[in-house]
């Protein structure tokens, strides 16, 4: 389950998805609502969630939540600027949260789409991580630009030399109108396949990539065939990029929820979302699930 628990960021950075897509003037899951939204996840069989945002730190005792469910494995998606101590030492008692963060290659082109000095902050962090010895990892935005640089062997052994071991490749979706050529090519997708092979075996560390990893398992994962997204208002949806919903866990159960109309219309559709392309599948069909929404009277979660 990716749960998305804010919209809120301290940072702002360019082409930002979450900013873009899943941003409204509601009030977000309640600190009760979020803690029963994690718990009835856990009880369903969920074992690792992804928690996401905005800046998934920014939420108010995010880990006394994470404290109520130790049996499940939560990755902290994070932009890593309020790793404080204080920080640090909670994750020491809390082995099961795993910080990820945030990372666009070296420094220029991180702090290019960032802003100034995040770089200099994530460094700080995984420092943190590493002296109080860890498990932490990176997730890194491919696109055509910085497709070299980020998956380069210097600059993965370079993060693995400060503690880095967990490495997550997500293709960049051009959310932002006439970004469409940041999308990785054709080509570019085709050697990240090779290049993780060799990663894998040559590196001590865990490489995971986005969409290409749902390809192996016969395309797009979402929508409740393998993994759901739930915004900051509760709003079910089958992915982060795919901003439409018919369901809201504030009034009814996760359960239910999970067997949605719109839920059940995708899975059962016929079509093959393919993804192997390395573009995801549901953005590339958002008119679709859009019409699919429409059938049933409901409406994107997305305020645009």
């Amino acid at each position: 389950m990716i749960y998305s628990i804010t919209d809120r960021c301290n940072l702002d950075c360019r082409g930002c998805y979450a900013k873009l897509l899943h941003t409204s003037g509601r009030p977000e899951l309640t600190h009760e609502q979020a803690a029963q939204l994690l718990e009835e996840a856990r009880d369903l069989g969920v074992s690792v969630i992804l928690l996401a945002g905005g800046e998934p730190l920014i939420r108010p005792q995010l880990l006394d939540l994470t404290a109520r469910t130790p049996q499940v494995l939560f990755l902290l998606f994070t932009n890593g600027s309020l790793i404080d101590d204080a920080t640090v030492s909670s994750l020491r008692r809390q082995k099961h949260v795993i910080p990820i963060l945030s990372l666009e290659g070296f420094e220029s082109l991180t702090d290019e789409r960032r802003g100034q000095g995040t770089y200099r902050h994530v460094m700080a962090a995984m420092g943190r991580l590493q002296r109080a010895r860890l498990l932490f990892g990176t997730s890194i935005t491919l696109t055509s630009q910085t497709f070299e640089s980020a998956t380069d062997e210097q600059f993965l052994r370079g993060l693995i030399d400060k503690g880095c071991r967990i490495f997550f490749y997500i293709n960049y979706v051009p959310v932002a109108p006439g970004t469409d050529s940041l999308q990785p090519t054709l080509e570019q997708v085709a050697l990240l396949r090779k290049r993780l092979e060799g990663h894998r075996a040559s590196l001590p560390a865990l490489f995971v990539a986005f969409p290409d990893e749902e390809v192996k398992l016969g395309g797009c994962l979402a929508a409740g065939r393998g993994f759901v997204h739930i915004n900051a208002y509760g709003d079910v949806e089958p992915c982060p990029f795919s901003p439409y919903s018919d369901s809201n866990v504030s009034a009814m159960s996760l359960e239910q929820a999970l067997d949605s109309p719109l839920f059940r219309r995708i899975l059962t559709s016929g079509v093959v979302l393919d993804e192997s392309d390395g573009q995801c599948a549901l953005w590339k069909r958002r008119d679709w699930v859009a019409s699919l929404c429409d059938r049933s009277g409901k409406r994107s979660t997305d305020p645009s």
